[in-house]
């Protein structure tokens, strides 16, 4: 490959929009360029690197046994309607007419139509386990499309499904995707880590997140410094509090004018944080509902709304505030409500003695506070939290947050889908039975973004080999134009070729300045230098991306080098 017959298109200046590294450089480096709000156009630079990611991903799923189709992007409202995702899934399903009327969605996940190609094919338990993947465009209507690729409207993606007789073997091919995803990250040279995760609009009964690890990363992840556990901190969880002390303290009232936050009613009183109890009121299926977290926590809403009568809970009103505790917020607890309540409190929270909360009267709060004597046990007691950095982890270690980017995710759907939509096959005895399912997705776009959030530097992309769209630039300084120095480069190609590297000839003419940087910019690992110089001395200036100074090395000893890598 040559880069003068090459389309590479790059620029110095900075998109005033792109707030992101991978948006910013994937614009300088010109391999995408924005068509519409979330959607891009990729560049033949861009495309060479996307291609790299497909390879390894079908190279893996391949190797996993499972079986490559491809379903339409373009899915009839009917299926939808059968599992009830036509409405569920909300205004990221972009919803479109035919000239007869008929209404389709553009897929945002193919669950219901490879459920329908399943039970059309197959019949019979002798046809089980089965694995469908596909590679193909997605589409996902963001209400605000940003950060380029990371939060396209538009993307590649590839998701699998698989269909068991039972749960024991849904449960083996689980691991078999877990395993297979391992091995796509770790060949694509990523630092990432799988975490425990929510199974969210998809559903089903066990999922795992698969994140590249970036500062950048929208999701906050918690791992343990005991064992191997890591969990998304929607579900990760700290290890129990130990038994609840004896009270010591009488109840009182203490006066807090303007205190409206723990945090101002403990510096107040001039007690810790960790001693206040934060009142957050919602409205649940039956009714008015307070839950409780310690002051220096947050509530964690996904895992309230998995409680009983919680799953579709908002915040209340003020006026239901009002009505329920007789109080305005800033001022709430669970003592001595004016109103029928439910009272959810966190592990923490109920494990606490002498502590604080408030009055349910503007301008005071209760301190003191025991469970049992001044207010009853709580209705129900579940971790409703998020964790924090530096709690105690089940396994013995300690909590530790990073951030992570999800460039995968797994499930066990169960039968969420193939009962909904009465799939059935025979099992061994002539019996009807529905088939269990997985699903495992893996945004291959997504992966480019990533990776070039968690490799990047001041003068551009630091692609990890396997991704780079080449390995080797061999750059030509000619100014006098001799002919034995481009037919010299020419010759590095060829050799460097033949020894099976990626390379690719920057034969533009473009002064050692600019060209160096191009190259820099778009991430190639290796550069090699044929100039005039190098070859009277019999050498060729080598320097790696990610090193500070160039070496003069032989042919020899830079094919050595290259084949390190």
């Amino acid at each position: 490959m040559r880069l003068s017959r090459f389309h590479l298109h790059t620029s110095k200046e900075t998109p005033a929009d792109a707030e992101l590294a991978s948006h910013r450089l994937m614009l300088r480096a010109g391999m995408i360029r924005k068509l519409a709000a979330g959607l891009y156009t990729w560049s033949p630079l861009g495309l060479r690197v996307l291609r790299k990611v497909e390879t390894v991903v079908r190279e893996e799923m391949d190797r996993a046994g499972a079986l490559e189709l491809q379903l339409p992007t373009i899915q009839p409202k009917e299926l939808w309607e059968e599992t009830g995702r036509w409405q569920k899934f909300g205004g990221q399903l972009l919803k479109i007419r035919d000239r007869k009327e008929q209404e389709y969605c553009y897929s945002p996940t193919a669950e219901e139509a490879i459920t329908d190609y399943a039970r059309q094919e197959l019949g019979s338990y002798r046809q089980l386990p089965v694995n469908f993947y596909q590679v193909q465009t997605k589409f996902r209507d963001e209400i605000r499309p940003r950060f380029g690729l990371m939060r396209a409207r538009e993307f590649l993606m590839k998701d699998a499904y698989s269909f068991h007789l039972d749960d024991a073997d849904l449960a083996r091919e689980y691991e078999n995707m877990k395993a297979a995803y391992t091995r796509i990250f770790t060949r694509l040279g990523l630092r990432f880590r799988a975490v425990q995760a929510d199974s969210g609009a998809i559903g089903g009964d066990a999922s795992q997140e698969f994140h590249v690890l970036a500062d950048s990363g929208e999701d906050a992840l918690a791992f343990s410094t005991g064992s191997d556990y890591a969990a998304n901190v929607e579900t990760a969880q700290a290890a129990a509090p130990g038994p609840r002390p004896a009270g010591q303290e009488t109840l009182r009232k203490v006066e807090t004018p303007v205190q409206k936050t723990c945090e101002d009613v403990a510096a107040l009183l001039g007690i810790a944080l960790q001693r206040t109890v934060k009142s957050v009121a919602v409205m649940g299926e039956d009714g008015f509902v307070l839950a409780l977290v310690r002051g220096d926590h947050v509530v964690n809403e996904i895992k309230l709304a998995k409680l009983p009568g919680l799953a579709d809970y908002r915040l209340a009103s003020e006026a239901e505030i009002l009505q329920h505790l007789g109080s305005e917020p800033g001022f709430l607890g669970p003592v001595a409500p004016c109103g029928k309540i439910r009272v959810v409190a966190d592990c923490e929270v109920a494990a606490l003695a002498d502590f604080v909360v408030g009055a349910n009267q503007a301008g005071f709060h209760l301190a003191g506070v025991n469970w049992g004597r001044d207010l009853a046990e709580p209705d129900l007691v579940a971790d409703i939290r998020n964790v924090v950095a530096g709690d105690r982890a089940a396994d013995g270690g300690e909590l530790r947050l990073a951030r992570g980017i999800e460039v995968g995710h797994v499930f066990q759907l169960g039968r969420k889908y193939s009962e909904a939509m009465k799939f059935t096959v025979l099992d061994e005895t002539g019996k009807a039975a529905i088939p269990a399912m997985g699903c495992y997705g893996i945004g291959v776009s997504r992966i480019v973004a990533a990776a070039i959030e968690q490799n990047h530097d001041a003068a551009g992309i630091l692609w990890p080999e396997p991704m780079a769209p080449w390995t080797v630039a061999v750059c030509v300084i000619n100014p006098k134009k001799d002919a034995s120095v481009d037919a010299a480069a020419e010759a590095l190609l060829a050799e460097l070729q033949g020894a099976g590297l990626d390379a690719v000839l920057d034969d533009r003419g473009l002064r050692p300045g600019p060209m160096f940087a191009d190259i820099e910019l778009i991430g190639i690992p290796h550069r090699v230098v044929v100039s005039e110089r190098g070859l009277a001395a019999g050498t060729f200036e080598y320097r790696a991306r990610t090193a500070s100074e160039a070496e003069s090395l032989d042919s020899q000893q830079l094919l050595q080098r290259l084949r390190q890598g």
